[in-house]
C-alpha cells in the first residue's frame, strides 16, 4: 500500500509515519523545505518537498497513492498572527482533500483533535456524539481544528472515503517542539511548575494513537469521528505521577483562574508583544482549562480495535526522552 503522508517531522505524525512503515507500507512524506529532517532517520520511504498551502507542489505526488494520512496541523496555544494558522490548517486540509479527490486516492485519514469536541466544567465525560458547536470552541486552535474538521466531514457526505480521528493529549517520545503537553512535562522537569489549577485532561500514549491510524485504513467509517484517548486525570493527578516517576516534587498550591489569567494576561502582553518569544502560559490555556477535557474512547474500542493503555509507561517514555535530549536535566543530575 502507497500512502501519502503530512506531518510526518511533527510529534503525532512521525509515529503514525513509523507504524505504517512497519506494517510494508510505502510511504511518500510531505516536508517543507525549512523542515528538520531528523525525526525521519530509520523510516523506510521518500520525502517530497512541498507545502499543504501549495497543493500544486505535492500534487503529482498523490498520483498512484493507495491512501492519504494527513496529519499536519499549526498546533500552538499561543500565535501572533492567526490568519497562518487558519491557512494551515482549515485551507491546507481543503485543498489536500480537494487535490486527493482529484488523483482518485480511495480513502484519506484525517487526524483532527479532540479539541473539536464538547466539554464541560463539572468534569463529565464526552463522546462524539454530543451535540458541538464553533461557539464552543476556545482559541483559534480549537476552532480553525473544528472548521477544518468541518471540510472532512463535508467531503465525506460528498461519497469521499474520509475518516476522522480525534486524539486527547498524546504523550510519548519525540515530542521535539515540543507541544503544549510536552511543554507542562518539561515545566515541571525544569521546576518551572510552582502550583497547578483545577483542570484536567486525557492523557493517551502516542504509539497506540499512530496504530490507531493504521488501524483505521481498513476499518474506519466514512465521515465518523473516533475520540483516541487514554486516562482521564486531573492536572494534579498528571504532576502527581511525574514526581512518582523523578522523585521531583508536586506543587502542593493550587490557584484560582483568575489568578492565572492575570499571570498570562502580562505573560502575553510582556513576554509575547513586548519581548517577541512565547510566553509559558496564555489566557487561551486559562480559558481551555476551565473545562476539563475528560473523553471516552469506546466507539474507537469498538469500531477501530484501538486499546485504552495505562499512561504510567508514556509518562515514563516522554520524561525520559525530554531528559536524553537536553530539554531538562538527566536524572541524578
Amino acid at each position: 500500500m502507497k500512502i501519502f503522508v503530512t506531518g510526518a517531522t511533527g510529534f503525532v505524525g512521525n509515529h503514525v509515519a513509523r507504524a505504517l512503515a512497519a506494517e510494508g507500507a510505502q510511504l511518500r512524506m510531505l516536508v517543507r523545505k525549512t523542515s528538520n529532517l531528523s525525526l525521519l532517520e530509520g523510516i523506510d520511504g521518500e520525502t517530497e518537498v512541498g507545502d499543504l498551502g501549495e497543493p500544486a507542489s505535492y500534487a503529482s505526488a498523490l498520483e498512484g497513492c493507495d491512501a492519504v494520512m494527513h496529519v499536519a496541523a499549526d498546533y500552538r496555544l499561543w500565535i501572533p498572527k492567526p490568519e497562518a494558522m487558519y491557512k494551515a490548517n482549515v485551507e491546507g486540509t481543503r485543498e489536500l482533500l480537494r487535490v486527493a479527490r482529484e488523483a482518485k486516492v480511495p480513502r484519506v485519514v484525517y487526524t483532527s483533535s479532540v479539541a473539536t469536541m464538547h466539554f464541560r466544567t463539572d468534569g463529565i465525560v464526552t463522546n462524539e456524539d454530543v451535540p458541538v458547536t464553533l461557539d464552543d470552541m476556545v482559541g483559534h486552535y480549537k476552532r480553525s481544528k473544528f472548521m477544518a474538521e468541518r471540510e472532512a466531514m463535508a467531503a465525506a457526505e460528498d461519497g469521499q472515503q474520509v475518516m476522522i480521528l480525534n486524539p486527547t493529549t498524546p504523550i510519548g517520545a519525540c515530542d521535539v517542539k515540543p507541544t503544549p503537553t510536552g511543554r507542562i512535562f518539561v515545566d515541571f522537569l525544569n521546576g518551572r511548575f510552582p502550583a497547578y489549577v483545577d483542570t484536567g485532561l486525557n492523557l493517551v500514549d502516542v504509539s497506540e494513537v499512530a496504530r490507531a491510524h493504521v488501524l483505521a485504513l481498513t476499518k474506519g467509517t466514512a465521515g465518523r469521528r473516533y475520540i483516541l484517548g487514554g486516562e482521564n486525570l486531573t492536572l494534579k493527578q498528571i504532576l502527581d505521577k511525574m514526581s512518582a516517576i523523578t522523585g521531583l516534587p508536586s506543587p502542593t498550591t493550587k490557584i484560582p483562574f483568575a489568578v492565572a489569567a492575570t499571570y498570562a494576561f502580562f505573560e502575553e502582553l510582556i513576554t509575547g508583544k513586548i519581548r517577541g518569544k512565547e510566553p509559558r502560559a496564555t489566557l487561551e490555556e486559562v480559558r481551555m482549562g476551565r473545562k476539563k477535557m475528560y473523553a471516552s474512547s469506546a466507539r474507537a474500542e469498538q469500531e477501530l480495535g484501538f486499546r485504552i493503555l495505562p499512561v504510567y509507561p508514556a509518562m515514563r517514555s516522554s520524561i525520559e526522552w525530554f531528559q536524553a535530549n537536553g530539554y531538562a536535566p538527566k536524572a541524578g543530575a
